[in-house]
């Protein structure tokens, strides 16, 4: 029964945390109303695109941070047992903050993609194989200018490594595919778009609308 419990603690306690929205935060400090925006999403993907690089990144670091903060945070309510990669606690706190991140009850359900969320959570549950994936991501970012491809790559390659690193583990496997899926699930648009050639790409600048101020 205590395990139950605080399992419901860690989950609920993540799930808040990704709520918390520095992208909202930082927007509504500027008078802009992010989520009329751009791309529409509160991430710093579209922070960066409407309220320029400095916004972009504090933006990016706040939901980095959170995300380190919610896995630290399960690990030391939830020990539990390892899966190969990290104790139950930190991974279940993985997810559930970046599925506050991209569905925050506070608003609507209508947060980000995960992206910064997703970076923190890799890196902290498996180092080695979250920064090859973080710096494969860069580099399809450097030569496509494509965030969202970039992210995917990031995603799809960690889950390869899981799978290649833990092969007859479920849970980390199981764990790398629901991080790619939510990635996929929150990019479906971007697909598309990638897929007619009208993606936006990093460093196109969307203006704020007058009605947002």
């Amino acid at each position: 029964m205590r395990e139950i419990l605080l399992t419901i603690v860690v989950a609920a306690l993540a799930y808040l945390l990704g709520c918390f929205s520095t992208g909202t935060i930082i927007s509504n400090a500027q008078g802009v109303n992010i989520r009329n925006e751009g791309s529409k999403n509160t991430g710093a993907s579209n922070v960066l695109r409407v309220l320029g690089l400095k916004s972009g990144l504090i933006c990016f670091l706040g939901d980095f941070f959170k995300a380190l903060l919610a896995c630290w945070l399960g690990g030391i309510i939830l020990p539990g047992d390892t899966f190969g990669i990290a104790r139950f606690g930190t991974l279940l706190g993985g997810l559930m903050v970046i599925i506050g991140h991209n569905w925050p009850v506070f608003y609507g359900f209508k947060g980000g993609k995960g992206v910064a969320c997703s970076v923190a959570v890799i890196v902290f549950v498996a180092p080695l194989w979250g920064i090859i994936s973080v710096v494969l991501c860069i580099g399809v970012i450097a030569a496509t200018r494509y965030i969202s491809l970039g992210s995917m790559t990031m995603l799809f390659t960690y889950m390869i490594f899981l799978f290649i690193a833990f092969w007859g583990q479920w849970f980390p496997c199981l764990f790398g595919v629901i991080l790619f899926v939510l990635c996929v699930v929150r990019h479906r648009s971007n697909i598309g778009r990638l897929l007619n050639g009208t993606e936006n790409k990093i460093g196109q600048k969307v203006k704020p609308s007058q009605e947002s101020k």
